[in-house]
C-alpha cells in the first residue's frame, strides 16, 4: 500500500530494492523538512505522517485519473456513519474527490 511506503510502515520483506527505496524517500522528507521551517523540529516519521495526511487525496486522484468515468470502489465507504455510506460514483472517488477508503490507517497485517 502506497500510505505505509511513504509513511515507512510497509511490512514488503527485506531486501536491497527495499532498502534503496527506503533511502530516497528518507532522502526526499529530509529534503521536505529543511524546506518547510514548520517542520524543523519534527522526526523523519512525523514528517512523512504530516506528508502523508496533506497529500492523500492527491495521491487517490492520480492513481484514478484513468479510471473509467463510472468505475466504483469495491465497497461504499463514502459519506460518514456506516448506515450511510454509498458507493463511489465516478472514477472510483468520492463526491469531492474524497478518498474513499481509510484502510490506510489500518496496520498492514489486519487488512
Amino acid at each position: 500500500d502506497i500510505g505505509d511506503i511513504v509513511r515507512g510502515r510497509d511490512l514488503y520483506r527485506r531486501d536491497n530494492k527495499k532498502d534503496k527505496l527506503e533511502n530516497n524517500l528518507k532522502t526526499i522528507f529530509k529534503n521536505i523538512q529543511e524546506n518547510n521551517k514548520k517542520l524543523n523540529s519534527l522526526e523523519n516519521e512525523q514528517v512523512r505522517e504530516y506528508w502523508w495526511a496533506l497529500n492523500r487525496k492527491e495521491v487517490w486522484k492520480a492513481m484514478t485519473c484513468d479510471a473509467r468515468d463510472n468505475a466504483q470502489y469495491f465497497r461504499a465507504t463514502c459519506g460518514g456513519s456506516g448506515k450511510t455510506t454509498t458507493r463511489t460514483p465516478n472514477q472510483c472517488r468520492c463526491r469531492d474527490n474524497q478518498v474513499p477508503t481509510y484502510f490506510d490507517y489500518v496496520p498492514q497485517y489486519l487488512r
